[in-house]
């Protein structure tokens, strides 16, 4: 039995493609996801991976050839055919199966196993299904964004298998079973349903005879050896010594193109060579193995990294001499000049955020408050206040009690319009914005107007820690009835955040500065102290909140934070 290959879709308005060059050979053994050809479209260069397993046994669309999206490039079956595409301009009306069965006879008794082993054939009906969970009350798809196991590796229970990605986590799935992974069903970048099939583990007793016909591939890639002189052969094994000649196009030459057994595709060749990156020492990442962009980005970060002390040890040159100058303050990001796909969650903020901004009517209102007796509550407080919480007490617990207790009183903020009916929350879900290295990710403090200030720092603590380690559940990203966003915590004396979409209003709380300001003294008399101030910018739907109504709200969380009446709740 035969599979055809056919181009994929490689983005909303791109129709063709044109093959730059086949990474298998006609009668190679083909691995699910393993690379199979290059595609380059005027948008992207890209490699195609198998999604089949078996053998390759003809090509149909050649390198610089081009072909529609759909159009089929390759047939993958058990062998038995393989020996048909040797001849790819023979006449049409020559029956491919019947030209050369003799000589595919062999390989094909040889190589018949691996498709069993690897495809949904023998090795899906020996194995279990792994099925995507329910990751969240309302998550019903997630996309695959890796794989982390590939199929032959031994898996274990509970060990992580795949990423997903949802439109509100990134998350890892770990193994239900222990065994073989046999098939992968569906790989990365494709979405799948909650309940659909993502992979296939069995006994490994079908995956075993596919290493017989990966051991013995380069018999079959050596077969056409012959045709060059006898003298290229020490050249062919001195090939992987080599891994620096990429530019090679001939398919006898892919070798050259791999670099500790990982396939490297064009994009990631060129940015190893502009990133000035050795690939040889590089452990890929990707599926099988494979080195991707990213790596290479780390690779030269970390490069760059090692090199930064260097230039403070050079004598100090004139302030105007050269540009030279200038670079030993700031080193340039790796990502500088480069492109990359943008990440599941990416694309979800994005969204969220024209959603948020075309449906509401938002307006920022900002205040001034003096932080000065928490802050001296907070420097005696903090060492006690840690050994028995057993977090550190931060500023940022104190703002969102304020911001609670205030929303108590001010229901509009806690509210939310749709359509011409209001709801007044009867609770107070407050998320918190927190940075992580994949973006901006907003967990939620459940029913946080019954927690007291310890509480709500554990919470903040606990919620912010599992979130940049990428442990939250969906369900814990939802459901938020109001949003605090510590934009001091980078340096800004205030933003004007942007309110999410199901709420009403989000509080922004500045860098904490200290400068002098005006106050009075004991006996009513106006001098100059040094106090520490911030800023507090309230953003929120103007269809629902009126200015006034904000104003009211922000004066209710200045007053308490300005009483500064925390002493009970840090132990003083």
């Amino acid at each position: 039995m035969s599979d055809n290959v056919q181009l994929p879709a490689l983005g909303e308005s791109v129709t063709e493609g044109t093959v730059t060059r086949w990474l298998k050979n006609i009668g190679d053994t083909v691995a699910v996801d393993e690379p199979l050809l290059e595609i380059s479209t005027d948008k992207v260069d890209t490699e195609v991976p198998s999604p089949f397993a078996g053998v390759l046994e003809q090509i149909l669309v050649q390198e610089d050839e081009t072909a529609e999206v759909g159009a089929v490039l390759a047939v993958i079956g058990d062998g038995s055919g393989a020996g048909s595409a040797e001849a790819p301009a023979a006449p049409a009306q020559e029956s491919p199966a019947e030209q050369p069965a003799a000589e595919a006879a062999p390989a094909a008794q040889e190589e018949a196993p691996a498709p069993a082993a690897q495809s949904g054939g023998q090795g899906a009906s020996e194995g279990e299904q792994v099925t995507l969970p329910a990751l969240g009350e309302s998550v019903t798809e997630g996309t695959v964004t890796r794989w982390l196991k590939s199929v032959g590796d031994s898996v274990e229970v509970d060990e992580p298998l795949l990423e997903i990605s949802t439109d509100k986590v990134d998350t890892e799935v770990p193994s239900p079973f222990a065994g073989t992974l046999l098939e992968i069903l569906v790989g990365e970048d494709e979405t799948a349903q909650v309940g659909a099939p993502l992979a296939v583990i069995g006994s490994g007793s079908a995956s075993a005879p596919a290493a017989a016909p990966a051991a013995e591939a380069p018999k079959a890639e050596s077969a056409p050896a012959p045709v060059p002189a006898p003298v290229a052969a020490p050249a062919a094994s001195a090939a992987p010594a080599a891994p620096a000649a990429p530019a090679a196009p001939a398919q006898s030459e892919a070798p050259k193109a791999q670099a500790g057994g990982s396939y490297l595709t064009p994009l990631v060749r060129k940015l190893a060579s502009e990133k000035g990156v050795d690939v040889s020492t590089l452990v890929g990442t990707g599926v099988g193995g494979r080195i991707r962009k990213e790596d290479v980005l780390d690779a030269a970060a970390k490069a760059e990294a090692a090199k930064a002390p260097a230039p403070a040890a050079a004598p100090a040159a004139p302030a105007a001499s050269s540009p030279a100058a200038s670079s030993k303050a700031i080193e340039p990001s790796p990502l500088r000049g480069t492109t990359e796909k943008a990440s599941r969650l990416r694309q979800v903020i994005a969204e969220r955020m024209v959603d948020a901004l075309h449906s509401q009517a938002q307006l920022t209102t900002v205040v001034e408050v003096d932080v000065t007796k928490v802050a001296r509550l907070r420097a005696a407080a903090k060492e006690s206040f840690k050994a028995r919480e057993g977090v550190n007490l931060t500023f940022l617990p104190f703002f969102v009690e304020a911001a609670i207790e205030a929303l108590k009183v001010h229901p509009k903020i806690n509210g939310v319009l749709e359509g011409k009916e209001i709801t007044y929350h009867g609770t107070e879900n407050v998320g918190i914005a927190v940075d992580t290295e994949r973006g901006l990710v907003v967990p939620v403090i459940r029913d946080a107007g019954d927690l007291n200030l310890a509480g709500i720092a554990r919470k903040i603590n606990d919620l912010a820690g599992r979130t940049r380690a990428n442990k939250v559940t969906p369900d814990e990203l939802s459901g938020a009835t109001f949003t605090v966003t510590n934009t001091g915590s980078g340096g800004a004396l205030f933003d004007t955040p942007i309110v999410p979409g199901g709420t009403s209003a989000i509080l922004g709380t500045g860098t904490i500065v200290k400068r002098p300001v005006v106050v009075k003294d004991a006996d009513g008399a106006e001098v100059i102290a040094i106090r520490s101030m911030c800023y507090l910018a309230l953003s929120y739907d103007h269809r629902l909140v009126d200015g006034a109504d904000a104003s009211r709200y922000l004066m209710t969380v200045k007053q308490r934070i300005e009483e500064g009446a925390f002493e009970a709740e840090v132990g003083l």
